[in-house]
C-alpha cells in the first residue's frame, strides 16, 4: 500500500467514525474539509472504500435513492431514466474499523510528521488523545527545522548563482516553513497550557483525558494555519 493511499483509507476511516455517509458525500467531505484530497476522484476513493470493506473495517448498507440520471436534452426525464436509479450504497464503519482507525491514531512515528500525512492527522487531532498530539506536534516541528537548516545551508552556497526571482522563489519557501514552525510553537504551548491546567486543577488528577477536547487551545482566535503541502521540500 502506497503511502498516499494509506492517508486517504485514514481519512476515509475518521470521517466514517463521525457518521455514515455515501461516496458523494465522503468525496464532497474530503475536498471540503481536508484540502489535501482535492485530486482526488471516484477512481481513486471507490478502490479505497471496496478495499476497506474486504479488510471489515467496513460495511455497505442500502439507504434511499441515488440522484437520477441527467435529463435528456429536451429537459424531460424518459420513462427508462426514472427507472435507472438506483438505491444509495451507504458506508458505515465496523467495530474492527473503528478499532483499527484509533490504532492508526496512536501512530507517532516519522510517517505522522511528512507533509500529507500530518495535515490528514492535525484533521482529526480532535479524536486524538493529548499526549499523542503532542508527540505529532513535536516530531512535525523538529522534521521542518531540519528542512529548514538544509534550506539556509542550500541558499547560502548558491545565493551568488541565483537569479533574483529564483532567489525570491527560495526565499518565500524559507518563510513558509518558518510560518509552521512559529505555528507549532503556539499549538504546542497551547497543548502544554491546557495540560498543566488539568494537573492543577481539583479533577485533573481522577480523569483521564482521551478525549478529543483541544483543551488550551484559543477557539477566537484565527483557525487558518499554514498549508504544510505549501512548504519547500
Amino acid at each position: 500500500m502506497s503511502r498516499r493511499s494509506g492517508i486517504l483509507e485514514f481519512a476515509v476511516l475518521g470521517l466514517l467514525r463521525e457518521s455514515p455517509m455515501h461516496g458523494y458525500e465522503l468525496r464532497k467531505r474530503l475536498n471540503t474539509s481536508l484540502g489535501i484530497f482535492r485530486a482526488f476522484s471516484y477512481g481513486t476513493l471507490y478502490p479505497c472504500l471496496k478495499t476497506l470493506v474486504a479488510n471489515g473495517w467496513l460495511i455497505e448498507e442500502t439507504g434511499g435513492e441515488a440522484a437520477p440520471p441527467p435529463a435528456s436534452g429536451r429537459g424531460v426525464a424518459s420513462t427508462s431514466s426514472l427507472a435507472g436509479r438506483r438505491a444509495k450504497i451507504v458506508y458505515r464503519l465496523t467495530a474492527e474499523g473503528k478499532e483499527h482507525f484509533e490504532e492508526l491514531l496512536s501512530h507517532t512515528g516519522p510517517d505522522a510528521w511528512e507533509d500529507e500525512h500530518f495535515a490528514a492527522r492535525f484533521a482529526f487531532f480532535g479524536q486524538t488523545e493529548r499526549e499523542v498530539r503532542m508527540r505529532v506536534l513535536e516530531g512535525r516541528r523538529s522534521r521542518l527545522e531540519e528542512r529548514l537548516e538544509k534550506m539556509r545551508a542550500s541558499l547560502a552556497r548558491t545565493r551568488e548563482r541565483l537569479d533574483d526571482y529564483t532567489l525570491e522563489l527560495q526565499r518565500h519557501g524559507m518563510e513558509s516553513v518558518e510560518r509552521e514552525v512559529r505555528w507549532l510553537n503556539e499549538l504546542i504551548e497551547s497543548e502544554r497550557s491546557g495540560r498543566d491546567q488539568r494537573r492543577s486543577s481539583p479533577e485533573g488528577s481522577t480523569r483521564h483525558d482521551t478525549s478529543g477536547e483541544t483543551g488550551g487551545l484559543p477557539r477566537n482566535r484565527d483557525n487558518t494555519r499554514p498549508d504544510p503541502s505549501d512548504d519547500t521540500k
